[in-house]
């Protein structure tokens, strides 16, 4: 599969979380070509700052793979992954990050911050991609920021 098609999952995790409220994330893991988690957003039905897509997929993952090393596994995510997401995939020793939409205000995987490639730490994300079906992606969290100062 393509990482656009793998992506467009990711769009679809995104409209689950849009419908619920929840800004417009979605992630996928993939580990040898099979999805193993998908999630979206849920930090306002949660009740918890952490549940981020990128978070709750690694959870998912992690059962799934019965191990909270994902060597060889990569996450499609729609939006750039913050700070936080960002350390997560490094501690989780993600391999490869395909993701939508740039984030220059807050993304940590090249735009505002690199942390994923941070000289100083003992992990790198192999591979970055992003700007995969960025437009789609970016119109999906616009969309939903400008209803949300509409309402």
């Amino acid at each position: 599969m393509s990482d656009e098609h793998y992506l467009r999952l990711a769009l679809e995790q995104a409209a689950l979380a849009e419908a619920l409220g929840e800004v417009p994330i979605g992630a996928i893991l993939v580990a040898n070509g099979e999805i193993i988690a998908s999630a979206h957003n849920r930090t306002v039905s949660d009740h918890d700052p952490t549940a981020h897509a990128e978070i709750l997929a690694l959870r998912a993952g992690g059962q799934a793979l019965g191990n909270h090393r994902m060597r060889g596994v990569s996450l499609y995510v729609t939006l750039e992954p913050c700070i936080m997401c960002t350390g997560a995939l490094i501690q989780a020793r993600i391999d490869r990050l395909v993701f939508g939409a740039y984030d220059s205000r807050i993304g940590a995987c090249g735009s505002a911050f690199d942390l994923a490639r941070h000289r100083r730490l003992n992990h790198h994300i192999h591979e970055i991609k992003g700007g995969v079906l960025e437009e789609a992606c970016r119109e999906q969290l616009q969309r939903f920021f400008q209803q949300k100062r509409r309402e």
